[in-house]
């Protein structure tokens, strides 16, 4: 009896034993981020979500921030202004430090005037010009610097009389503001501008303008727009028969939905992108490393990336070193004031420069043409920095 006695203690002390909870996991550090993953920027803002997500795993495999693991919580905005603006101004009642995101200009631009003391935003459009100084940032080189990369580019091959079709709304009317700008350089004052058309993002059919520019008859064109318009334009110029090398904007390089667009894509298509769509071994080691792990990551899931990929990576990893710095605590103000200092910093674009007060970090060397090849499914590069050819 006294045997029994004692097993039966020891079970109920070992099933105290077994009861008693797990160390507790630290408390993940959120970042929130706002994107488009319905709408019209939709290719876009998924495809960004799908480099944080990677991303979180890395950095919390290299033990997160302060010991903390990431969780990036991401919301839709659905690519409507109206609707960052509420996420947006929910966020800043929370308090939060930062906001990645949103995805594209016109949404961008509703969030700029509301963090003016904070927090800060590191938008993932290059179209946008934040102040010098201020809270908001823009993803990767500038739209500035696309227009006068496609100039050049243009220029050097000969085809000196271009046209342009731009969407009505912010990115597109940004764009052709930049490439008014390119034209008035000395260098290109042989470049002509044809015939300039406007494009509703809500037209079903572009096969109007495209009739009027090939009247023009340019000897290259520019169709700039993001997402699903994007298709609406090209088809409308497939439709009139207007076959001459065309650059799109760069928001719509992604394999995936270009291969959507295969049966009425120009035979050279063009876009602006970045050094970060092609692994360069000659790059600087930093550099180089950055860029590797960014293809790795990618390659893990058996993916390719695109330049859409690529505008929240160096983005999020720059305010992830900076909370890491500074501590989990860190305030809008001190993670500012890291950005606004940091020189140096070795991303998959390059060497980032925040002191020149430019809010990106990036110049034109960081902007490369490249041509799609519908063949491969993928990119080729076709220009040095700054669109010079190679």
């Amino acid at each position: 009896m006294r045997n029994l006695i004692v097993l039966a203690l020891v079970f109920a002390l070992a099933g105290l034993g077994s009861s008693r909870p797990a160390a507790a996991q630290p408390a993940p550090y959120e970042i929130n981020v706002i994107l488009a993953l319905t709408g019209a920027a939709a290719f876009i803002g998924k495809a960004e979500q799908q480099s944080l997500q990677l991303l979180e795993g890395i950095v919390n495999k290299s033990g997160g921030i302060g010991g903390r693991p990431v969780k990036f919580v991401v919301v839709d905005d659905t690519s409507n202004g109206a609707v960052t603006v509420q996420l947006a101004n929910a966020l800043i009642a929370k308090n939060v430090p930062v906001i990645l995101g949103p995805t594209f200009t016109a949404t961008c631009l509703s969030v700029g005037p509301l963090v003016k003391t904070g927090p800060v935003d590191y938008c993932f459009s290059p179209a946008i010009s934040p102040p010098a100084g201020s809270f908001q940032y823009s993803a990767t080189a500038s739209t500035h610097e696309d227009a006068q990369a496609i100039t050049r580019y243009y220029r050097e091959r000969g085809w000196t009389k271009i046209a342009l079709i731009a969407t009505t709304d912010a990115s597109g009317q940004q764009f052709a503001a930049a490439l008014d700008e390119a034209l008035k350089l000395p260098e290109n004052k042989s470049m002509e501008l044809v015939d300039r058309e406007n494009f509703n993002p809500t037209d079903l059919s572009a096969a109007g303008l495209a009739e009027r520019i090939k009247v023009a008859k340019p000897q290259a064109m520019i169709a700039w727009a993001a997402g699903t318009p994007t298709g609406t334009i090209l088809r409308g110029i497939h439709d009139v028969g207007l076959e001459i090398p065309t650059a799109a904007g760069n928001g719509n390089m992604i394999q995936a939905q270009l291969a959507q667009y295969a049966s009425f894509l120009p035979k050279e298509l063009y876009f602006p992108g970045r050094r970060s769509l092609v692994y360069d071994p000659s790059a600087p080691a930093p550099v180089r490393n950055a860029a590797k792990a960014f293809f790795d990551a990618f390659k893990s899931i058996d993916a390719k990336p695109n330049l859409a990929s690529t505008l929240s990576w160096d983005p999020a990893l720059i305010v992830i070193d900076g909370l890491k710095k500074i501590g989990p605590n860190a305030t809008a103000a001190q993670l500012n004031d890291y950005i606004q200092h940091l020189n140096g910093w070795a991303g998959i674009n390059g060497y980032y420069n925040f002191t020149t007060g430019n809010q990106r970090g990036l110049g034109i060397d960081a902007v490369v043409m490249d041509r799609w090849d519908p063949a491969a499914g993928d990119f080729v590069l076709v220009s040095k920095g700054g669109g010079a050819i190679k």
